[in-house]
């Protein structure tokens, strides 16, 4: 019997950022990217509400990390976490506007067998998901807290990763002037 690779954890970031702070999963995602080393076994990766196409990024992995806004009743900047069998409810009911495509995303991969076996998603209460630029000051604040739960959600999954020190802060990827003029 052959020994299989492990196969490589998928942080996955989700929203909308032109709806304000729907966008709070591609800009934690992007900070982790520019914060922390991350080893060639973790992917960390801009889904914004790309939906089913996202399919794809599923294929090679064991292990996802889903960041985005929650609806809930809690206040705006309140951290959730949810794991496993609660996630795909959730989607359906508590995620912020592009909801359906993650629901369906979802939805395909167990029809698919395909589902994580491990899924966890982080994120935070929005305060408005209205289109515009920016984020609530309740997110904001809160934003560098999720970023810290990612890479530790990501250490207990067995994929630690390292801060970078400050004058080592990147920018992450061709996209990173385009991510600073929106907030990310």
């Amino acid at each position: 019997m052959t020994r299989r690779e492990p196969r490589p954890l998928l942080i996955l970031g989700l929203g909308n950022v032109l709806c304000g702070d729907d966008g709070l999963g591609v800009a934690a995602v992007e900070r982790l990217r520019r914060s922390y080393e991350l080893p060639e076994s973790v992917r960390a990766l801009d889904g914004g509400t790309l939906g089913l196409t996202l399919l794809t990024q599923f294929q090679e992995t064991d292990d996802a990390i889903l960041v985005d806004a929650v609806r809930t009743d809690e206040p705006p900047g309140t951290a959730i976490r949810l794991e496993g069998s609660s996630v795909a409810p959730a989607v359906r009911e508590r995620l912020s506007v592009h909801q359906v495509g993650v629901a369906d995303l979802l939805d395909a991969l167990r029809w698919l067998d395909a589902l994580p076996r491990r899924l966890v998603l982080l994120g935070l209460v929005p305060r408005t998901l209205e289109l515009g630029l920016g984020r609530s000051s309740e997110v904001e604040a809160a934003l560098d807290g999720l970023v810290e739960e990612i890479a530790q959600e990501a250490g207990r999954m067995g994929f630690p990763l390292r801060r970078r020190e400050d004058h080592e802060e990147v920018a992450a990827g061709a996209g990173s002037a385009a991510a600073r003029a929106l907030g990310l």
